[in-house]
């Protein structure tokens, strides 16, 4: 069977795909109640960050994101043979994961907006927004245990439990590496490519491991899920970078360049800086040693990347980890409508605009 690459000139697959809206309730359903029993300010802290509630708690219909992870858990559980419901504890915690990741990366990268609305940090400061990421770390452990016997039996829980925490740890030191290469020009392809596979991979393919645990026993189609997860963490990361760079500001809220303005050293520059000769060289070393980065800078980076031919090459590496994905099942049993879910996914992940 081939899995044709969607062409990202055609715009195709940049709709969500309905298999995001065939858990929607459920999963925000789950994530409300994780977050329901206290009134606590810090809490409110913590609703605002889903986008459940402006900065005094009243309730909004601001923007919430994808729930990516927890869909690709429920849709890995329910194409092995197992009901969906049963890995949603499972889901909940990694959203709950991510959603803390996304609070303390904000404060890091000095992200003053996220869906269009002031960051929790810019809001409350960095001290009680670096508690409320604490909190709902913590929480994404309640949420697991809380449906012990209900869901999940005690030691699938245990797993599942181990699992996550290997991914959150590899997600933390893939963050630390993002940090430490922002502003060097020495970083290697091999070098960007091990911390994607920490920092965005980790999760992206805990989600389908273990959805792919949950729902059945086989170790070699729970290998084949977790190998998906591994390219399709490599898939996201990589056309966030090419957004980073050459994504509309009306759809990512970030302005064209905004990756190179913070001197982060994404794919693009990576590939740049190591194709780049001569006069183009010499004017990347200059403007990445510099000490800020304005609109003249950000020009000619974006010239240089166009001469080498980054955009091009960020895709085509995308695209080859598409390919992967989704041959990685093609030893899995799936219904032709689980498996057409499944490229639904990795399309929208190679092609998406925001």
């Amino acid at each position: 069977m081939t899995n044709p690459v969607p062409d990202i000139a055609t715009g195709q697959s940049q709709a969500l795909p309905a298999i995001f809206r065939r858990y929607r309730s459920d999963i925000s359903a789950a994530l409300r109640q994780s977050l329901d029993s206290d009134d606590l300010p810090l809490y409110q802290m913590l609703r605002y960050s889903m986008g459940w509630a402006d900065h005094d708690g009243s309730p909004t219909t601001a923007t919430e994101g994808k729930a990516l992870r927890p869909t690709l858990c429920l849709l890995a559980c329910e194409a092995t043979g197992g009901p969906a419901s049963r890995a949603l504890p499972a889901a909940v915690s990694l959203e709950l994961i991510h959603n803390f990741s996304l609070i303390h990366d904000d404060i890091q990268d000095r992200d003053e907006t996220r869906h269009h609305r002031p960051t929790v940090w810019a809001v409350w400061g960095e001290p009680k927004a670096l508690v409320a990421g604490n909190t709902l770390r913590a929480i994404a452990d309640m949420a697991l245990w809380r449906r012990v016997d209900e869901a999940l039996t005690a030691g699938e829980a245990l797993r599942v439990a181990a699992l996550l925490t290997e991914a959150y740890l590899e997600m933390i030191e893939g963050q630390y590496l993002d940090i430490s290469y922002e502003g060097r020009h020495d970083i290697g392809i091999a070098d960007y490519l091990n911390m994607v596979s920490k920092k965005t991979g980790a999760l992206i393919r805990c989600a389908l491991s273990l959805g792919a645990l949950i729902g059945t026993r086989d170790e070699a189609t729970f290998e084949a899920f977790r190998s998906c997860g591994r390219s399709l963490g490599f898939v996201f990361q990589i056309q966030d970078d090419v957004l980073g760079i050459w994504g509309q500001e009306e759809a990512t809220g970030k302005p064209v360049g905004a990756d190179i303005l913070r001197k982060k050293s994404t794919l693009p520059v990576v590939f740049t800086m190591s194709e780049a000769g001569g006069k183009d060289k010499r004017s990347l070393q200059q403007i990445y040693r510099g000490q800020a980065v304005g609109e003249q800078e950000v020009a000619s980076v974006l010239d240089i990347m166009g001469r080498v031919g980054a955009r091009q090459y960020a895709h085509d590496l995308a695209a080859e980890h598409h390919k992967r994905a989704l041959d990685a099942l093609e030893s899995v049993e799936l219904s032709p409508e689980l498996r057409q879910d499944m490229k639904d996914v990795a399309d929208f992940l190679l092609v998406r605009e925001h």
